[in-house]
């Protein structure tokens, strides 16, 4: 089966009995067809404490939930966890000597907090194509889950529930898990990438991404041209804005082996071109550099391990960045214009997550979790309203009902620090629902 996050939870998070290794396998003339996906939600209940110092959760990345406008701290939601509800589409076929490929899938949400409950429109986060032989490799063409951090959300156990950012459900929005609180969000990126052949456990992955560039800034409005447009004065008014004019590329080794003590380890990359455009929006109609404009490399590696033995497995990461941000890639990278240092000075990040799972003997898996990731100031910065650290707790269960139905509870706490003294805010979150794999 080539659902990737379908084989990897699987393998990683549940036990082996709790899901089928297949969807529905549809025979189809010269391919076979493979239907296949998920279909979850979560009652969660969250308390938040009042927020202490200048308020960072909105624009200075700060994930845990604070208090509404009229003071409330508790709130509660039904919506998705970290995955959203999923239905894949994948046909495979070997032709000509080479096993070629497609997957199309879709992410339908199961609620938001619109009066009719159809605010949002689903995601559609996979279409792409394969080609290739188990002598030489693969190619993948088309969009999916970006290398760097992918094993990173793969191995989160609340890939299965909910872990944090509960306070983004109020849009029908997926939570994040320990994305923000543990290691940065892969996303879905249109990608041409290569996949050695297996070599004895060990593979390696080379790809060029779209630059997804939204994510790239600090409250400044970006654009997806690499050159000046004649209308750039009518079409903003801010005075930073971001270009990328080269594809990101992203790396992975692998190692995997399998007996009574199996596991994997791994290693990632990404690197990314990022020029900061320090004009007033007025300027922009002409094709003069300025004084103020600045590029940098935001670049970023992460290791990682996965292990198990017996009913016990075992989970470790770490990322170490520049110009990368938090929990967005590129997120919070840079200092805007107007500190005090200018625009365009590199953040640095780090970050990593330490999980522990065992199965008892009636098929449930109970799992811990600690996961944070920092984010320093640029050099000479003095923030008022920016995060220095994104900390979560979370204590899990997650019980195979059947062989594709699991009922999942879990408690996440989540604490974020500012650079600002005496900026915190701490939230408690506690789901119960259920997730089923076909």
């Amino acid at each position: 089966m080539n659902n990737k996050i379908k084989l990897a939870v699987a393998g990683a998070v549940l036990s082996a009995a709790s899901i089928a290794n297949a969807g529905i396998i549809i025979p189809a003339g010269d391919w076979t067809i493979d239907i296949n996906g998920n279909v979850n939600a979560y009652a969660t209940w969250s308390d938040a404490d009042k927020a202490k110092g200048a308020d960072f959760t909105t624009d200075g990345g700060g994930l845990a939930k604070t208090r509404d406008l009229t003071g409330e701290s508790n709130s509660v939601d039904i919506n998705t966890g970290l995955l959203p509800s999923w239905l894949g589409f994948t046909g495979t076929t070997r032709q000509n000597d080479v096993d070629v490929s497609f997957t199309i899938s879709f992410q339908p949400n199961a609620s938001d907090n619109g009066a009719t409950g159809d605010v949002l429109t689903p995601h559609h986060r996979q279409a792409f194509l394969t080609f290739g032989d188990k002598s030489w490799g693969t190619v993948k063409v088309g969009k999916d889950l970006g290398v760097f951090a992918g094993q990173a959300i793969l191995n989160d156990m609340t890939l299965l529930g909910v872990g944090g950012g509960q306070n983004m459900t109020s849009g029908g929005r997926t939570t994040l898990g320990g994305i923000g609180t543990g290691y940065i969000y892969p996303a879905w990126k249109g990608q041409i990438a290569y996949t050695t052949p297996n070599m004895n456990g060990f593979t390696a992955t080379i790809a060029i991404t779209n630059p997804n560039q939204g994510a790239f800034g600090d409250g400044v409005t970006v654009t997806t041209t690499s050159t000046v447009d004649a209308d750039d004065a009518t079409r903003s008014s801010a005075t930073t804005e971001l270009y990328q004019d080269r594809f990101g590329i992203e790396g992975q080794l692998m190692y995997e082996w399998t007996g009574d003590v199996a596991g994997k380890v791994w290693a990632s990359g990404a690197t990314y071109d990022v020029t900061v455009d320090g004009r007033t929006a007025a300027s922009r109609t002409s094709s003069t550099s300025s004084s103020t404009d600045d590029s940098y490399t935001a670049s970023v590696y992460d290791i990682g391990a996965s292990i198990s033995a017996g009913n016990l497995g075992l989970t470790g990461y770490y990322y170490n960045g520049e110009g990368v941000g938090t929990t967005l890639m590129g997120s919070l990278g840079f200092n805007a214009t107007g500190t005090s240092t200018g625009a365009g000075k590199k953040r640095d990040s780090d970050g990593g997550y330490l999980q522990a799972t065992y199965v008892i003997p009636t098929g449930t898996k109970l799992g811990v979790a600690y996961g944070v990731s920092n984010l320093d100031e640029a050099s000479g910065e003095t923030a008022t309203a920016l995060v220095e650290k994104n900390e979560r707790w979370t204590v899990g269960a997650y019980h195979p009902l059947t062989k594709h139905l699991n009922l999942v509870a879990e408690y996440n706490n989540i604490e974020s620090e500012g650079h600002a003294a005496n900026q915190n805010t701490e939230s408690d979150h506690f789901s119960l629902g259920a997730i089923l794999f076909f």
